[in-house]
């Protein structure tokens, strides 16, 4: 039987919850948009509409409220008990006209494998995570709290950051379940940054941090109808955050509008002496990405369109032209490119990240010291296969495929980096853009979401995010529309560090065509 379910209806039943302490507001007179944006919320703090501890309970009633009595989406891992205290300060320093920062008072969600100092654990979805307490704040979280972000709680994701089994279903860990799609609960929301779209998505959060290897950010956003920003590998410190590869990884914000992803972005970008990725002497970092924001973005740019990775989709080969399109009415020259990556470097990149997972877990274990509840890979394996739950669908086999490597003097592992780095740089994106004079490449991020599926695993049909991904080159995503009511996106990737250059387009594109929509919650069970 199909069902739909309704913000508005819910929203009597968000305001009325009293899990947690009362606010100074009578919560039932405040009217929260499902698509409120920053600027929005930080006008109505300066009307004194509302305030910021009004909003923090606002999303902690929410959150509460679609998880015991709405579509059970799974994707919130921990709720932090200290958001309303945090609040509180934040409110003080406001009316002491002291705001911290562009993310003053703003709600934001983080996947739940970045490291916070509080009372929340950093788990990477898995059971014997589930008490591991990190010694300090990442310095992505530590930049959030600085800029005056609200750190509302942690959000599912594929365990591991869907680096566990020969085979998986995203969005699945041990620790949270499965994480739904909410425009069509029995659809799967991709990952691995899973719960953090799917929360932007369904407004339990203003702004969500999700990270990348490959397709993590920009496929969850495709499925879930947001906007993500996939940055240049050393941007943003990963330095506390669980790794999976040093050469690819990245943290990012998830949003529902260009605009706040690029608010976000920008508080995220001072350099880190223990991450040597931010230290490049090529790095280009902005404090503000907003000036990017241009409603004409699109005239006058070159535009390759990376159209061979669409194979025989013909409907969404529709949804892609027509987007196109829309960039050449507004004055881009868009020209079809060959194939953006050699087939082979894949496999490279996937003996990397092999090798690179179990050095940079070893690390990150030995980070957290004496109180580390794993204390290896070895000390991970073992735990992993004695647990009924984590083995009840995945087979966990790449843990023990990266335990068998080497370590990084390794000769093999080296040869596939280099590989791995020369196909999709110098020849892959580099040379596709310099041989066109291009600004950007643009592809269907991905296809509609597809059923989840905990017996068979993923799905996941037409996706784009391996050139950027493997090159740690940027990538955009940007809703471009439906097919039947599920959404997709479109992804604009190009040289390293010219994340402006990809937010002009990515803007006006977004401002020209509004394909964001709201979740309708439809159950085919």
């Amino acid at each position: 039987m199909k069902t739909h379910f309704s913000y508005w209806l819910w929203a009597p039943f968000f305001l009325s919850l009293s899990s947690c302490d009362k606010t100074p507001m009578d919560e039932n007179k405040l009217d929260i948009p499902p698509e409120v944006t920053v600027r929005q919320i930080q006008a109505a703090f300066s009307k004194k509409t509302y305030s910021i501890t009004d909003l923090t309970q606002f999303y902690l009633n929410r959150i509460k409220e679609v998880s015991e009595n709405g579509p059970k989406l799974n994707a919130i891992l921990t709720i932090n008990p200290e958001a309303l205290d945090i609040a509180k300060q934040l409110d003080k320093e406001l009316e002491n006209k002291k705001p911290r920062g562009p993310l003053h008072g703003i709600p934001i969600l983080l996947k739940d494998n970045i490291d916070t100092k509080d009372k929340m654990p950093c788990t990477a979805g898995a059971n014997p995570m589930k008490n591991s307490f990190p010694l300090k704040d990442s310095p992505l979280a530590a930049q959030l709290r600085d800029a005056g972000a609200v750190i509302l709680g942690k959000a599912n994701l594929s365990e591991w950051a869907n680096f566990h089994s020969e085979y998986s279903s995203s969005g699945w860990s041990a620790l949270g379940g499965q994480t739904k799609n909410p425009y069509d609960l029995t659809r799967n929301p991709c990952g691995s940054s899973a719960g953090s779209g799917v929360a932007v998505a369904a407004n339990l959060c203003v702004i969500a941090i999700g990270t990348e290897t490959n397709g993590s950010i920009v496929c969850p956003c495709n499925n879930n109808g947001i906007v993500g920003i996939k940055p240049t590998v050393g941007l943003v410190s990963r330095t506390g955050i669980i790794p999976i590869s040093f050469t690819q990884d990245t943290g990012g914000p998830m949003a529902r509008t260009v605009t706040d992803a690029a608010i976000c972005l920008g508080a995220l970008t001072t350099p880190d002496p223990s991450d040597s990725k931010t230290l490049a002497k090529d790095r280009v970092a902005h404090k503000d990405y907003t000036q990017f924001l241009k409603k004409d973005g699109l005239k006058g740019k070159r535009i390759g369109y990376y159209k061979s990775v669409l194979g025989t989709h013909v409907r969404l080969t529709k949804v892609m032209d027509a987007a196109v399109e829309a960039m050449r009415k507004q004055g881009a020259t868009v020209i079809e490119v060959d194939e953006v990556l050699n087939a082979e470097a894949g496999g490279h990149s996937f003996q990397v990240l092999l090798y690179e997972f179990k050095d940079g877990l070893n690390k990150y274990f030995n980070s957290l010291g004496e109180q580390a509840v794993v204390k290896s890979l070895d000390d991970l394996i073992a735990q992993t296969y004695a647990d009924e739950t984590s083995m009840h669908y995945f087979d966990h086999a790449l843990l023990k495929k990266a335990n068998d490597k080497g370590d990084l003097t390794d000769k093999a592992y080296k040869e596939a980096l280099s590989k791995a780095l020369k196909m999709s740089r110098e020849e892959g994106i580099d040379k596709v853009m310099n041989a066109h004079n291009l600004d950007a490449i643009v592809a269907p991020t991905g296809g509609p979401a597809w059923k989840t599926d905990l017996i068979n695993g993923d799905r996941f049909g037409v996706f784009s995010s391996s050139p950027a991904a493997i090159a740690g080159y940027p990538s955009i995503t940007v809703p471009m529309g439906n097919l039947d009511g599920m959404p997709v996106g479109i992804s604009i990737f190009g040289h390293a560090w010219t994340e402006g250059k990809l937010l002009e387009i990515a803007f006006a594109y977004e401002q020209t065509t509004k394909h964001r929509m709201t979740p309708t919650y439809l159950s085919s069970d």
